[in-house]
């Protein structure tokens, strides 16, 4: 039922995304603003595309240059080819999305924004198939560096095939980032049913939460914005979960960050918890240091180990583990209520 109403939703509305520009979309405020890189990658993207965009924002981590990247949800493909820029002509971007009206519309500007870039070939694929069945779209194990989500996790029925999928997916080392909706308690069935909802991303699910697997490390949360409906809140954040070896270093360790990677020369902000400063020694905690380690961030720190064994308190404040309404409570939120839904 839920993927009929999307096709339907998204199918239907390929001339324009107006009506679905309110809601949910207009309520996820980005906690700081986009790099110059970002801003210029998607003024760069074909008005038409920009246009079919049914998307929120644009989930973005830092240094995609030269990565393989698999979008989640691609949509008219508008987040896919502004990664296509970031990632550069050596890097990949592949988009999936079920409604093959979106693919085959995607697929009419990717000569275009070659040339725009001045890509000796295309750097963009898009495929038609299912986040939750990832194989069956041709995706191979093990050959990916980012998995991105734009608010469309919250639409699948399925959260931990979708988790499961995109570890399968990833190198070690390799990060799932995902920006999505989630609610405050179970939904009444009358909104699940409401196409409406579903289509402007206003349904979510505890269930986005939970840890699918411990082979995921650190779901760290940065909070942009929380609303209500009824006597239901839902919270728009980024999560992003890196692919790590089973056991992370378990000592303490200093982390000292170059201000290599580009667009953050002074500051990486890294999620809520984490924000490190150029040439600042911090202390982190075992699996962040496995994830610095280990991730394409490696050649940004200088990384020192001690004999000492970690303790308590360098680790991560525990409201990071846990639901988006906990975290703004701890760090506040940005709020702005929804003219449309929250009647």
């Amino acid at each position: 039922m839920i993927y009929f109403w999307g096709k339907k939703y998204y199918g239907s509305r390929l001339e324009s995304s107006g009506d679905l520009q309110t809601s949910a979309a207009s309520c996820s405020l980005p906690c700081r603003p986009l790099p110059r890189s970002v801003r210029d990658a998607l003024s760069l993207v074909h008005p038409e595309v920009t246009k079919r965009f049914f998307g929120c924002g644009l989930p973005f981590p830092a240094k995609l240059e030269g990565c393989r990247v698999l979008d989640l949800g691609s949509g008219s493909g508008r987040d896919c080819y502004a990664f296509s820029k970031l990632v550069g002509p050596s890097g990949r971007v592949t988009g999936v999305d079920m409604t093959e009206e979106l693919i085959t519309a995607s697929r009419q500007y990717i000569e275009y924004h070659q040339k725009k870039f001045g890509y000796e070939k295309p750097n963009v694929t898009f495929v038609q198939g299912y986040m939750e069945k990832l194989s069956e779209a041709g995706i191979q194990n093990d050959s990916v560096d980012v998995v991105l989500s734009n608010c469309v996790v919250c639409l699948c029925p399925d959260k931990r095939a979708v988790l499961q999928q995109a570890y399968n997916i990833l190198k070690e080392g390799g990060e799932l980032y995902f920006s999505d909706m989630y609610a405050s308690k179970v939904v009444p069935d009358h909104m699940k049913e409401d196409p409406v909802l579903w289509g402007s991303h206003s349904v979510g699910t505890q269930r986005g939460f939970q840890h699918s697997t411990s082979r995921f490390s650190q779901p760290h949360c940065n909070l942009h914005s929380f609303f209500p409906l009824g006597d239901v809140s839902f919270a728009s954040g980024t999560y992003r979960l890196f692919k790590l070896p089973k056991s992370p270093v378990v000592s303490k360790v200093t982390v000292t960050y170059k201000g290599t990677v580009a667009d953050f020369p002074d500051q990486l902000d890294f999620d809520s918890s984490h924000c490190f400063k150029k040439d600042v020694a911090v202390s982190v905690n075992g699996e962040m240091a496995a994830i610095l380690q280990r991730s394409r961030f490696s050649p940004d720190f200088k990384i020192q180990v001690s004999d000492q064994p970690e303790s308590d308190s360098g680790s991560t404040p525990q409201y990071c583990h846990l639901n988006p309404f906990m975290l703004a409570d701890k760090l506040g939120s940005s709020v702005r209520q929804c003219s449309k839904i929250s009647k």
